[in-house]
């Protein structure tokens, strides 16, 4: 992967490990938060159900990945489906709270967490991966590289998210670079559609994937499109 990708895996190491595991414990609980928070919080919860919706009903027998699993919802609900689920997250700290949050009963699904880097190949092959706002912070060229990435470990299909160029988002990615923050989270960059479209197109290593199905997610400040690839 390129030297920005790399840098920019860092700074999300950091902030979700160290700088904001509190808060992201939180935001994913039952726990009273801010009226901005319970947006947000209310808006993952959508896009999650979203994601899933794109999966089949029935998953046993199937491997998936969790591709950036966090504190582990979406894992649980796959694994529920009947999934055996690797989930992989680049913080320790969320991968922990993600054990401590795994209920007694799964069904026939199974649940692996790991630490790590979602993109390495060590993971195997999987039927479905799902990559839940973890690509949100990447350029596009970055973002085009971590799909070609996934795809080569997909046997059929990657769901992922990207945050669509919004007149909205392209403020506070103005603010953001404007006045930065050291506890500032690390910024999300926004992809006009044509242009995910385009990039995905024009890789020759993605010749065979070609965009599915597509929802908006819009709650508060939680701004994020689902994006379905698939083999043509």
């Amino acid at each position: 992967m390129s030297d920005t990708y790399l840098e920019r895996r860092g700074e999300i190491e950091t902030y979700f490990d160290k700088t904001a595991a509190h808060t992201w414990q939180k935001l994913t609980s039952d726990a009273p938060v801010s009226g901005i928070r319970a947006t947000v919080r209310a808006g993952r919860d959508r896009m999650r159900s979203t994601l899933l919706s794109f999966l089949p009903d029935d998953l046993r027998g199937c491997r998936l990945l969790d591709a950036g699993c966090g504190t582990g919802a979406l894992a649980v609900e796959a694994a529920k489906r009947g999934a055996d689920v690797t989930a992989v997250d680049i913080s320790p700290t969320l991968i922990g709270i993600a054990k401590e949050r795994v209920p007694d009963k799964l069904g026939q699904g199974r649940i692996h967490f790991m630490a790590g880097d979602m993109l390495d190949t060590k993971y195997g092959t999987f039927d479905h991966i799902v990559a839940m706002d973890s690509l949100i912070h990447y350029s596009l060229p970055d973002m085009i590289g971590m799909l070609t990435r996934l795809t080569e470990m997909s046997r059929s299909g990657v769901h992922f998210t990207y945050a669509p160029r919004t007149p909205v988002l392209a403020t506070l990615h103005f603010i953001g670079k404007a006045f930065p923050r050291s506890d500032r989270s690390p910024r999300i960059v926004p992809h006009a559609t044509a242009s995910l479209y385009k990039g995905l197109s024009r890789s020759e290593h993605l010749a065979d994937w070609w965009p599915g199905r597509t929802a908006r997610v819009s709650s508060g400040f939680y701004i994020s499109q689902a994006q379905e690839l698939k083999r043509t």
